[in-house]
This record gives structure tokens, C-alpha cells and sequence, in this order.
């Protein structure tokens, strides 16, 4: 996993060359947009962004260790919600919809997928496949909070659809914040850079 940084833009580059946007790219290598963009960046001199690469290969590739952590979402959800819970877990993609699914099934409620885009706060969209959240207590999960653009933009993207949104799950929190644009948010496991 550990690839120098040199090897990361190699990387970026070669993705960007598959089609994958930044935001894609981001969640493949578990690094922030900012770090992807300056990856990409040609510019000189130009400071690098403080991040940390996350990876857990060892969760994802066997199904009953994803349903375990998902086992601790769960409740998670239940400590922080109670009895009201939460109407319908949404999943961010790509590294979200596991967890959701998971999540979902061991609270027997909706699961949904959102796709986030690059673009403004807002941009993406949910799929109309799953569960739907309007009028809903919607709680949304992904793997890793690197600067947290990609949660805020989901928050609105479900706000602007008639979500209440209750809480927002990570495995990794790379980050300080406890909240998110007013929503609870917390973190299997805080990762931060001191």
C-alpha cells in the first residue's frame, strides 16, 4: 500500500487516463480531493496538503468482515439515535454502499445510494433503484472523512430532497470535527495528524 509520492501521481495520472474524475480517484486511493489535486497539479514549489493515506483492503475483500463492522454501525447508530433511529441508511459511493447494505439489513430499514459528482456542494444523485428518502430520518455512512466536501455535499443533496438528515457514519475520521453542517458524525476509528 505504501506508495511514494512519486508513484501516487503515476497512479492519479493512469486513473485520470481510465476516465475516473477526482472525486473517484479520491475514493480509490482514500486520500482528500485536495491531495488528489495537487497529485495532479504540475505546479511547482506548491505546498502539499497534510493528508493520510487509509487503507483497509483487509475489510472489503471478505464480505463477513465488512457485515461485522457494519455489526458496529449499527450500534453505533442505536447509541446515538436510540429507538428513533434513522428510516434509511444511505450509502456514499463508491466505498459507502457496503456499509449500507450491511447497516441497513442488521436495522431492518431502506438502504440508498448516492453518487456524488464533482461540481458544486449538492451535485450529485440518488439512485432510484433503492430506497428513496424523502420525509425520511436518513442516516449516511462512507468509509473515510478526508476535508468532509464529499459529506457536506451529500447532507444538502439529501436536505434538498426532503431528508432529515440524523447522523453521519465513517469508518475513518480523518478530521477533528464531531459534526457536520449540524449533523452528529462519528468515526469507527479518528485518524489526525498532530
Amino acid at each position: 500500500m505504501s506508495l511514494s509520492v512519486d508513484e501516487l501521481k503515476k497512479t492519479v495520472a493512469s486513473l485520470k487516463r481510465e476516465g475516473l474524475n477526482s472525486q473517484q480517484i479520491a475514493d480509490e486511493l482514500s486520500l482528500s480531493q485536495d491531495t488528489i489535486a495537487w497529485l495532479s497539479s504540475s505546479i511547482e514549489g506548491q505546498e502539499q496538503p497534510q493528508d493520510i493515506r487509509i487503507g483497509w483492503r483487509t475489510i472489503g475483500v471478505r464480505p463477513i468482515r465488512t457485515e461485522a463492522m457494519a455489526s458496529i454501525f449499527a450500534d453505533v447508530l442505536h447509541e446515538e439515535l436510540g429507538d428513533d433511529g434513522a428510516d434509511t441508511i444511505v450509502g456514499i459511493s463508491l466505498n459507502g454502499i457496503l456499509f449500507a447494505h450491511e447497516i441497513a439489513k442488521f436495522l431492518d430499514v431502506e438502504v440508498s445510494i448516492h453518487r456524488n459528482v464533482d461540481g458544486g456542494p449538492g451535485q450529485g444523485s440518488l439512485s432510484n433503484k433503492y430506497g428513496q428518502v424523502n420525509g425520511k430520518r436518513v442516516a449516511i455512512v462512507d468509509d473515510v472523512l478526508s476535508s468532509g466536501t464529499t459529506m457536506r455535499r451529500t447532507i444538502a443533496a439529501m436536505r434538498e430532497m426532503g431528508a432529515d438528515v440524523v447522523l453521519c457514519m465513517v469508518l475513518v475520521n480523518k478530521t477533528t470535527l464531531n459534526e457536520i453542517d449540524e449533523v452528529p458524525l462519528r468515526g469507527m476509528i479518528r485518524t489526525v495528524a498532530v
